[in-house]
């Protein structure tokens, strides 16, 4: 039976996974304007700039590990709470620092945000959403991503554009860094307004509360469907960190981390940190730089609604096998443009394409896909695993672009090749390893694993 859901009472709840999607976005691009005026204010070489494009990222790590526990242990809003705190002292400790060590600290406390963030609210709206509509409400929360990346590109470009190189070097990222705080305040008070996780509740034994909250989403015979499936699947499972390396689900951990891994991989985050600087280094002035960033932020936007528009009616494998198609072969022209010496608008278009398959596909659905293919009582560990795997590739890709690119021996061509063929690789795994899981409840995915972790049909 389909569910009619109950748009007022969703609407709070996309909110909550709009802005921690947006925070998320936002803290991830803000360095890419920001980053050559640090290296002017701080005097950094090419290893240091990396670090400080990677810094949050090593607070995404922990962050990440550590939010599975405490979610599965006080509940999903709690801990969204604290994510939103994160955001907002991290965003005035940004924008105040002497030195690079304390910016460095700064940004650490904005990952362990950023990766606590990450994990829970894939899980948060997928424990909540109708069945029929949680792939496009998950799609969210990458629409919240690539909504605050969009917008933080403007947003660098008007500071930028408030004095010249001098006074971006001493203050003007400060301010970059320091608009977090706004969106911040935002989820605070948004968090207020907004339910637990109905299946957390259940967990917890307080199905009563369970019961109004699934009610308010898609009535009370929704409830009724929903809470008897959690419980059924509950009685079976032992809810330890060591249940997610049993037999049955050995399968979805492999597909939750290599998926993650393959999304990083990809190169996405060299494009979205760096992309001012592989313009740059194509010969593309400045200022024609921050506009082709900029585009790059809307094309990702964009395609986004083409994951929500069909990700619920084509499905996840379509979509994704669509989507890396598409990255293999945009990557394998932006190496050759690099390799032949050609710049401009040619290129660009070639970094667009790849921008749009990622945003259709791999972008939302590499989250949409974890936060659906795990048992109740671990998801929030199994989620931190997923999460924690993301987050290290992120980081040894953002350390590592820097260095490539501008090595004499390597140089962006080689560096956009290598990313291609991590691509041809997920595509091959998607063809062969991952399930289609449209229009199953979470609880019918769990069950799809059977006892060996071989999906059922």
């Amino acid at each position: 039976m389909q569910t009619r859901p109950h748009y007022h009472h969703l609407l709070p709840l996309v909110l909550v996974t709009a802005l921690g999607g947006f925070l998320f976005g936002y803290d991830t691009a803000v360095i890419n304007g920001a980053n050559q005026y640090l290296k002017a204010h701080f005097t950094l070489d090419s290893v240091q700039e990396g670090i400080a494009g990677a810094s949050a990222i090593l607070g995404c790590i922990p962050g990440a590990m550590f939010a599975g526990f405490l979610s599965d242990r006080f509940g999903r809003k709690k801990v969204l709470f604290l994510c939103a705190i994160l955001y907002a002292v991290s965003g005035l400790l940004s924008a105040v620092p002497r030195t690079f060590m304390e910016f460095l600290v700064a940004r650490f406390i904005s990952g362990l945000g950023i990766g606590a963030s990450s994990m829970i609210c894939p899980v948060y709206i997928a424990e909540i959403a109708p069945k029929e509509w949680r792939g496009r409400l998950g799609s969210l929360f990458q629409l919240g991503i690539v909504t605050g990346i969009f917008l933080t590109l403007f947003i660098n470009l008007k500071i930028q554009g408030l004095g010249d190189a001098a006074w971006n070097a001493a203050s003007g990222w400060r301010w970059m860094l320091g608009m977090e705080v706004l969106p911040a305040v935002a989820l605070v008070a948004v968090l207020f307004a907004v339910p637990e996780s109905p299946r957390w509740l259940v967990q917890a034994g307080r199905e009563e509360e369970a019961r109004i909250v699934l009610s308010g989403v898609g009535g009370a015979e929704h409830a009724a469907r929903e809470i008897a499936a959690v419980k059924e699947v509950l009685g079976e499972e032992e809810g330890r960190f060591s249940e997610l390396f049993h037999a049955r689900f050995r399968r979805p951990l492999v597909i939750a981390v290599l998926v993650m891994a393959f999304s990083q991989f990809s190169g996405i985050n060299a494009i979205i940190y760096y992309s001012t600087k592989i313009f740059a280094s194509a010969g593309v002035g400045v200022n024609d730089a921050f506009t082709s960033s900029a585009v790059i932020g809307l094309v990702n936007l964009l395609f986004t609604f083409v994951a929500i528009a069909f990700v619920d009616k084509a499905g996840r494998r379509p979509l994704l096998l669509i989507g890396l198609t598409v990255q293999v072969v945009a990557e394998g022209t932006v190496g050759w443009m690099f390799h032949a010496g050609y710049s401009g608008l040619p290129l660009l278009v070639a970094v667009i394409s790849f921008t749009a398959a990622f945003a259709m596909a791999m972008g939302p659905i590499s989250w949409i896909l974890c936060s659906e293919i795990f048992p109740t009582k671990v998801r929030g560990r199994a989620m931190s695993v997923a999460t924690f795997t993301i987050w290290t590739s992120c980081y040894i890709v953002a350390q590592t672009f820097p260095m490539l690119n501008d090595s004499p021996a390597i140089g962006p061509a080689l560096t956009f090749w290598v990313y291609g063929a991590c691509s041809l690789a997920s595509l091959v795994f998607v063809l062969a390893m991952v399930p289609e899981t449209k229009g199953r409840s979470l609880e019918e995915i769990e069950a799809s694993w059977g006892r060996a972790g071989r999906p059922r049909p």
